[in-house]
C-alpha cells in the first residue's frame, strides 16, 4: 500500500486485523511519520522502474494507492508500474470537498494562480498547503502568511509564522488560530476527507474568502471511496502482499 492519509491508516488497520499480508509504504517526507500496524518502508523506489522491480522482486499481488491527491507524480508512476508488471491497482481515494451555503470558494487549477489571486493589498494568509509549494508565495511578499506543517521549518518566506501541528484538526481550535493570527484569506488545496476539513468550517463561520486549488489530473484508474469497498476488491485473497 503506497500510503500517507488518514485512509491510508484506516486501511492498515484493517488489513493489520484481517491478518493480510502488506506492505506499508511511506514516500519519506515527513520526519516523524504516523507509525503502521504493518510492515513498513520509508522512501522512494527511483521512478518506474525502481517500482516494478520492487513489485517483482517482492511478488506483490495487489497495489493500493492511498497517497494524498496531490502526489500526482508518484500516482502516475503507479498506474504505468503496475501496467508494466501486471499487477493489479486500486486507488483509495476519498471524494473532494464541495462548497456549501455560506462559503465564498475561488476554485483555481494551480499553485501560480492562487498566488496571482491574491489581492495586491496586504493581507493575512493562512497558507494550508503543506511546506512543498511554499517558493512561487515569494512573488507577493506583502503579505503575512501563517504555515501549518507537520515538521519544524525554517522560515521560507520572509514574512511568516509557523505553527507546528498534526491532523485531524477541530473546527474551534481552527477558528481560534484564524482568529488569533487575524487571517483575511486562506490558500488550501482540495484535498478531501475529514482530517484536514476543519479549516473550510472555520472560514465559513469567520466568512473568509478561500482559495482552493484543484486536484491534479490522472489517467483513468480504478476507485474505491471506502475501506470496505478496497478489503471487497482485494477479496482476501493477497496471498502475496500488498
Amino acid at each position: 500500500m503506497l500510503g500517507g492519509t488518514t485512509e491510508a491508516s484506516l486501511l492498515a488497520r484493517s488489513l493489520a486485523t484481517k491478518n493480510v499480508d502488506a506492505i506499508f509504504s511511506y514516500a519519506g517526507r515527513t520526519e516523524t511519520p504516523v507509525a503502521q500496524p504493518l510492515p513498513t518502508r520509508i522512501g522512494g523506489f527511483g521512478g518506474i522502474a525502481g517500482l516494478v522491480a520492487y513489485l517483482k522482486a517482492n511478488a506483490i499481488s495487489h497495489v493500493v494507492d492511498a497517497t494524498h491527491p496531490f502526489a500526482a507524480q508518484m500516482s502516475r508512476n503507479a498506474i504505468v508500474a503496475c501496467a508494466e508488471a501486471g499487477v493489479p491497482l486500486l486507488a483509495f481515494e476519498r471524494a473532494p470537498w464541495q462548497a456549501a451555503e455560506g462559503d465564498t470558494w475561488i476554485c483555481l487549477d494551480s499553485i501560480e494562480a492562487a498566488v496571482a489571486a491574491l489581492p495586491e493589498a496586504a493581507a493575512r494568509v493562512f497558507l494550508a498547503i503543506g511546506k512543498q509549494n511554499l517558493a512561487p508565495f515569494a512573488a507577493k511578499p506583502q503579505h503575512h502568511y501563517l504555515l501549518r506543517l507537520v515538521d519544524p521549518a525554517p522560515p521560507p518566506l520572509s514574512d511568516c509564522a509557523i505553527v507546528v501541528d498534526r491532523g485531524p484538526f477541530s473546527v474551534e481550535n481552527d477558528i481560534a488560530l484564524m482568529t488569533q493570527h487575524k487571517i483575511t484569506h486562506i490558500v488550501a488545496k482540495n484535498a478531501g476527507g475529514t482530517g484536514a476539513r476543519a479549516k473550510l468550517d472555520a472560514a465559513r463561520a469567520l466568512q473568509i474568502p478561500v482559495i482552493l486549488i484543484d486536484r491534479p489530473s490522472l489517467p483513468e484508474r480504478k476507485v474505491a471511496d471506502e475501506v470496505a469497498k478496497v478489503l471487497q476488491w482485494l477479496g482476501h485473497q493477497a496471498d502475496r502482499g500488498v
